[in-house]
Order: C-alpha cells, then sequence, then structure tokens
C-alpha cells in the first residue's frame, strides 16, 4: 500500500513539473498583439481600406458576400464586431436603413457627409405615376462611388483616420493611398478616352444606379424599375422602355447581379435585343469574391460593356 501511495505521488509531481515547464515555454513565446478593427459597410469602401493598409489592421466588410446592399440586416454576430470596431465607415445617403438607431460606441463615419452627392432629376427619380411602400422617396442617389471623384475624396478620408489609428505605419498608408489615387485618376482618364465618342448616348438597366457615371461621362440611361430596385414593374413600364429601346437604337438591356431579371429578360425577349451585368459595387458576388476582383478591375469590366452599348470609337 505504502508503494502505491509513493508511486500516486510521484506521479503528481511529475505533473505539476510539466504543467510548470509548459507554462514557461508559453511565457517564452512572444503573442502575437491583436489587429485593431475597422468595419466598413461596402465592398467600394472596404477596396480603399484594404489597399491602403494590406495586413496591418483587422478589416471586416459589413455587408457580407453575396448580399444586396439596400435589403441587409447586420446579425448579432456583427454587431458584436462592430462594437469592438476601433473604426466604422459606412456610406450612408439611406444606403443602409439598420443604421437608424444604432448607437455605436467606436468613432463612426458617414462617408456621405464627405463626397459630393447627386439628387437624381424629375424624370429620372419619379419615372412611375404609383407610390407604393416599395417606392424610394428620397432624391438622392446613393451610389456616389462611382464617381471617381468621390472615390478620391474618400481615399483621402480613410487614409487619414487610418493614420490616428495605426500612425507607426503613416508612410506606409500614404504611400499606398498615392498608389491607388493613381489608379483613379488612370481610370477617370481611360472612361473620357473610351466614352468620348460615340454612336449612341443611352443605355438602358433594370434600376438606375449609374446616374453617377452617366453625368460625369455624358451619357443617357433609362431604367425599366426607377430608382427604386425593389419598385414592381407594371405593363407600363415595359411598354415605355420598349419604346426607348427602339428610339434610341438599343441592342443591349443591363441588370445587376443582386436584382431579380426576370422582368429585363422578358424586355429583351419582346424587344429582340441582348441582355448582360453592369455592377453597382454595392457589393461584389461570390464568384467575384474568388476571382479578387477589386474596384479597378469590375470599373473597367462596365467601362468595356458601356463603351460597346454605346459603340464608342
Amino acid at each position: 500500500m505504502k508503494d502505491y501511495r509513493n508511486i500516486i505521488f510521484i506521479l503528481v509531481v511529475a505533473v505539476f513539473l510539466l504543467q510548470m515547464f509548459v507554462m514557461k515555454e508559453d511565457a517564452k513565446e512572444p503573442k502575437t498583439p491583436q489587429k485593431p478593427i475597422v468595419a466598413l459597410s461596402t465592398f467600394s469602401l472596404y477596396d480603399i481600406a484594404a489597399h491602403i493598409s494590406k495586413d496591418t489592421l483587422d478589416l471586416v466588410m459589413i455587408l457580407p458576400i453575396g448580399v444586396d446592399a439596400h435589403s441587409y440586416e447586420p446579425t448579432p454576430k456583427m454587431m458584436s464586431k462592430l462594437e469592438k470596431s476601433s473604426l466604422v465607415v459606412y456610406s450612408g445617403a439611406g444606403l443602409e436603413p439598420w443604421i437608424d438607431g444604432f448607437q455605436f460606441k467606436s468613432r463612426t463615419i458617414n462617408m456621405s457627409k464627405h463626397v459630393k452627392l447627386r439628387k437624381l432629376e424629375t424624370d429620372e427619380f419619379d419615372i412611375h405615376s404609383h407610390h407604393d411602400k416599395q417606392c424610394v422617396h428620397s432624391d438622392i442617389d446613393p451610389h456616389y462611388w462611382l464617381d471617381v471623384s468621390n472615390m478620391i475624396l474618400a481615399t483621402n478620408l480613410i487614409t487619414k483616420e487610418l493614420i490616428k489609428i495605426e500612425p507607426k505605419y503613416k508612410e506606409q498608408y500614404l504611400q499606398n493611398r498615392d498608389t491607388y489615387l493613381e489608379m483613379l485618376h488612370g481610370l477617370d482618364n481611360l472612361y473620357n478616352v473610351e466614352l468620348n465618342s460615340c454612336y449612341l448616348n443611352t443605355i438602358i438597366v433594370n434600376h438606375n444606379a449609374f446616374s453617377y457615371l452617366s453625368h460625369k461621362y455624358n451619357f443617357e440611361v433609362k431604367a425599366l424599375s426607377g430608382f427604386s430596385p425593389e419598385t414592381q414593374v407594371t405593363p407600363k413600364d415595359m411598354i415605355r422602355v420598349i419604346n426607348d429601346i427602339k428610339l434610341h437604337k438599343v441592342s443591349v438591356v443591363f441588370f445587376e447581379s443582386f436584382v431579380s431579371n426576370k422582368a429585363i429578360k422578358s424586355l429583351a425577349e419582346e424587344a429582340r435585343v441582348n441582355i448582360d451585368v453592369l455592377q453597382p459595387l454595392g457589393n461584389i458576388t461570390k464568384a467575384e469574391a474568388q476571382k479578387n476582383l477589386s474596384y479597378e478591375d469590375i470599373m473597367k469590366s462596365n467601362l468595356v460593356k458601356i463603351s460597346k452599348a454605346l459603340q464608342c470609337k
């Protein structure tokens, strides 16, 4: 019995010594400091921060890949991340209804307050004779990131804010900012050159998320469902757009990845024209994310399609 107790005592001491050794070794290993969390609501804003910060911050895109920005509601898990963030940047201009009433503990930026917003013209805003609960009653177009000038303003502001969070990376952030701004200026020049001389001047879309592009580069947009992607399309809308197709000699109509293409497909069949996708860049699809496409990549893809549709030289 005594020998049995001695064995137990030796085993207990051995386990204790082993635990002390493991704890000592763990203490020697330098622990990786946790990166500050920065949350951004839409893909375009996230793209800016990703190119500026590289891997120095823990970036969170609030809007999940493949989800429509107009209808998203953040989960409790996402809300918890927002609470832990050092900075939350949201698009504003009515794009994120869930923002209303939410009290952020961290610093927040409503980017729409720092860019140049565009009011829709009467015919852009109020195409429909009806006004149901699905219609958007704001005359502000929230898709301001499609104007490169606004992306430049957003880039400068986000860079300043990231430097406040991690001042030790100031020079790196400024250098990355300059590279990103150079890309944006290049995009603007490319659009100006490609859309400078076109045979046609009108594109047809399912809903007008592209007024910033058309206003900046001097072409027209006619929309099947007006400004709101949720508005029910009526037979009167179909007739109106079919007439626009004939009047403007349109050969292709566009829809968005996150909006049902049923109505626009039906219209295309009726008018005997082709159908294609334009990306408004509020978010990206899972396929686009898998290809690691950037704001620049998608803007260039949009340009190729618009240029072809307008029959530009």
